[in-house]
């Protein structure tokens, strides 16, 4: 049997090729030119053309108060009481070398833990739970003021202190300074 006589089966030939697309044809696909045809281009929903975007004729709904929250860069008691001493000074500046708090966001005290020691917290915000577990271990805290609310409370619940009351106890370096000379 030679070559000449085998015979293809049903259906096996390919079709011709023909132009560029094949079997899409002149346009392989994209019709003709315009926006849609160009390379790496998608037509974008929002421009209609002229017509009115259905964005903007939908009327807008609700709010949102996301630009106005406060965020806190947040430090629990647990962490303070394995990284401070007792009669220490908790500040921005002290979480920050002990690798607690990182950023330029106002730094809040969560009371998640109990702590033992007595320390000297001055920080921007505490929440109501760690300030009672600092002040049951006999430390002070401060909350420093808010140059946007400075009569605003402390986040204490029905607590009685004030911005302006806080402000007033001295830190324990300088009771103990003053009581050394």
């Amino acid at each position: 049997m030679s070559f000449v006589e085998l015979k293809a089966f049903a259906n096996s030939s390919k079709q011709k090729k023909r132009r560029r697309g094949h079997v899409h044809g002149r346009y392989c696909g994209k019709g003709l030119k315009g926006e849609k045809a160009r390379a790496g281009r998608k037509h974008v929903a929002v421009l209609e053309g002229g017509q009115m975007p259905l964005v903007r004729r939908l009327p807008k709904r609700g709010f949102s108060n996301k630009k106005f929250e406060n965020k806190f860069e947040v430090v629990n008691l647990t962490d303070i009481e394995k990284k401070f001493k007792s009669a220490d000074k908790v500040t921005r500046e002290t979480l920050m070398g002990k690798g607690l708090v990182k950023g330029k966001k106002p730094v809040k005290i969560l009371g998640a833990g109990s702590i033992t020691k007595e320390i000297f917290a001055e920080i921007d915000a505490i929440s109501v739970s760690a300030a009672e577990k600092i002040k049951k271990a006999k430390g002070t805290v401060i909350i420093k003021e808010d140059k946007k609310n400075i009569n605003s409370t402390i986040n204490m619940g029905s607590s009685e202190l004030k911005r302006e009351e806080v402000k007033e106890i001295p830190p324990p370096e300088a009771e103990k300074s003053g009581s050394a000379k």
